[in-house]
């Protein structure tokens, strides 16, 4: 990769962090910490989820590399969804308007809340006992 030219973005998801980087090609292929799309996903929604930025704009063709690390499949699936489609509009800022109509920009701010001391979990009491 030292001599292609590609367009690098950051997509986060809980705590799911993915490195997308995109590079122009003759055939759409995917490579995710060095597997493939259908080896590192598990399920058929996660990788629709992963490559949904990508079929908006079925025209293009691109090599898609990620370095994903951080919470679990379905929140880097998303994250990755994040990062490329950082990256379409990084290429061609006229995509905006199509990727932010489907929700394709927006972080999605949910995020495990923490424990609070004298509770079970982060809201969860012990159980009251009379005696």
């Amino acid at each position: 990769m030292v001599d292609d030219k590609y367009i690098e973005a950051v997509g986060r998801r809980k705590t799911a962090i993915a490195r997308v980087r995109i590079t122009p090609a003759k055939k759409t292929t995917f490579v995710i910490n060095d597997s493939t799309l259908d080896e590192y996903f598990a399920t058929e929604t996660q990788r629709n989820v992963a490559r949904a930025a990508l079929a908006v704009f079925s025209d293009n063709a691109y090599k898609v590399s990620v370095k994903a690390l951080g919470g679990g499949l379905p929140a880097q699936a998303e994250s990755m969804r994040l990062g490329t489609a950082r990256a379409l509009i990084k290429e061609d800022e006229t995509r905006r308007k199509d990727l932010k109509a489907l929700g394709f920009l927006k972080r999605d701010p949910r995020t495990k809340e923490r424990k609070k001391f004298g509770l079970k979990g982060a809201r969860r009491a012990p159980q009251w006992s009379k005696r």
